[in-house]
């Protein structure tokens, strides 16, 4: 078992590293949305839900 985890450190440090920046994103997107941010840019010319998330 153990020489099993050092054959495959690299993976482990790696998928370790990967899951604990997705979850500082997921983090990040529930703070932003609780404080009421959006990703939105206001230019709804060009967007295809145009009609439908702001009040006209």
């Amino acid at each position: 078992m153990l020489q099993g985890i050092i054959d495959n450190a690299g993976t482990i440090v790696i998928s370790l590293m990967l899951i604990v920046m997705v979850a500082g994103i997921l983090v990040l997107l529930h703070r932003d949305k609780k404080q009421g941010k959006s990703s939105c840019g206001g230019n709804c010319g060009c967007c295809p839900m145009s009609g439908s998330c702001h009040n006209q």
